[in-house]
């Protein structure tokens, strides 16, 4: 059943309403919506209880959310399968009419059940509409958005650590390279210094030698 509800929704407003659905067919409404508007929906569905004569929620009822443009060839924006309750989100790409559909579903077999008080179907939807009201959107995700924010500061802060960490490990690491080389070239000059002693060490020694034979011959 498609029913065009052209009050329902009231821009920069929040509208909070319910109406009933029969299981398994949509129910449908427009709205002119202009450009860049954002749009947030809160919905829970609830069957007729007879035995408490009442109605609840249960898990075995869904609920299939979508949304069209209708001026864009029915171009579907949204299209979500959830729970008996939930949210939905969207903002209109362009300016024109759109078209919200709800279409339930339950698992209980009451829902085709009319009662005297309902004589319009078998699940009540309870829907909370906000349309181009940031103000009241940002107002009601304040916490969310302010725990997303100390995350990102948290995740900013260990990254300037990590740098800080970064830099420090290369200047360690240029400094032992500066003393490693430094070290080297003490060694290498330190054995060429060894190697000329032991040179002169064994030519004096050489000497000594050929003069102490000779001196022998001689005697």
């Amino acid at each position: 059943m498609w029913a065009l509800l052209p009050t329902l929704l009231l821009a920069s407003t929040a509208q909070a309403l319910h109406f009933f659905i029969d299981s398994s067919k949509p129910k449908c409404f427009f709205e002119d919506l202009p450009k860049d508007t954002l749009v947030v929906g809160n919905f829970a569905a609830e069957e007729w209880d007879p035995r408490t004569q009442a109605w609840q929620q249960h898990q075995g009822i869904n609920i299939y959310i979508s949304v069209d443009e209708i001026f864009d060839n029915d171009h579907r924006v949204v299209s979500q399968r959830g729970a008996s309750s939930g949210r939905f989100t969207f903002t209109s790409a362009e300016a024109g009419n759109h078209k919200l559909c709800f279409t339930p579903s339950s698992t209980s077999g009451r829902s085709g059940w009319l009662s005297a008080s309902n004589p319009n179907g078998g699940i009540k939807l309870m829907l909370d509409l906000v349309i181009g009201e940031t103000n009241q959107i940002e107002s009601n995700d304040k916490g969310k958005l302010q725990d997303i924010t100390t995350r990102i500061k948290d995740l900013n802060a260990r990254l300037r650590d990590i740098r800080r960490e970064q830099v420090f490990q290369r200047e360690r690491e240029a400094e032992f390279r500066d003393q490693s080389e430094v070290t080297n070239s003490r060694v290498v000059r330190w054995i060429l210094i060894q190697l000329a002693v032991l040179g002169l060490t064994c030519a004096w020694q050489l000497s000594n030698l050929r003069s102490f034979f000779i001196k022998q011959k001689l005697t």
